[in-house]
């Protein structure tokens, strides 16, 4: 027969956001156990006291944080390299039968000189170009053919080095920007690899902004 505290932990996971909130201790208990009653008892075929509903939980809260947290912590705690970038520019342009012919014709004009910055993300229909702002001519003579959607200056980039074991740790990436989001950091564009994710930011937050991301080094 299934438990109360089973019944309570199977709700719970279900909805992300309140196991982030448990965590972080910023739930009501006594309010949320009677927001969930009626679920619990439907579960349950029975009448739940909120009393029992609420014990359920502040075992849960310290279950989830020891659970979800140690993990993510220990590897946020071994991140490498931050590098911080300035004057970038973002290009958005429309996926076309002639764009990848577009971008390699910017790559064979762009020097190796250690200056420039340059990376590329492509959707389904979408692709981004950011390059450092005195590529800008280079960008819009290699692309003039191409239909340019938006373009947004006055960039900063914060590059994060992530230890390899990253890829197995489920809650990396939405534990890093939920800090961001909390400090109201609007994040313009995420590029990532395996083990290495870049956040393009207005230039009026980069600062605030390589705080957060350096203070989890700390956690």
């Amino acid at each position: 027969m299934k438990t109360i505290a089973a019944a309570v932990e199977d709700y719970i996971k279900s909805k992300p956001f309140l196991v982030s909130a448990l965590t972080q201790g910023i739930i009501n208990l006594t309010s949320l156990a009677r927001i969930i009653n009626k679920e619990i008892s439907d579960v349950m075929n029975k009448d739940v006291r909120n009393g029992a509903i609420v014990m359920a939980l502040k075992r849960l809260s310290s279950d989830f944080e020891f659970r979800s947290s140690l993990k993510i912590i220990k590897t946020l705690r071994n991140i490498g390299d931050i590098t911080v970038r300035s004057s970038l520019i973002d290009y958005n342009y429309k996926v076309s039968p002639t764009l990848l012919a577009s971008q390699a014709k910017l790559l064979s004009s762009i020097s190796d000189d250690k200056g420039n910055f340059y990376t590329s993300s492509r959707g389904v229909h979408e692709c981004n170009v950011v390059v450092s702002s005195n590529l800008a001519e280079q960008v819009e003579s290699c692309f003039e053919n191409e239909v340019c959607i938006h373009k947004e200056d006055d960039l900063s980039s914060i590059s994060v080095k992530l230890p390899t074991e990253n890829v197995s740790v489920p809650g990396i990436y939405y534990f890093v920007f939920q800090r961001l989001s909390w400090e109201g950091i609007n994040i313009y564009e995420v590029i990532s690899t395996s083990n290495e994710f870049t956040i393009l930011v207005n230039e009026a937050q980069v600062d605030k902004a390589f705080r957060v991301i350096k203070d989890l080094k700390q956690l």
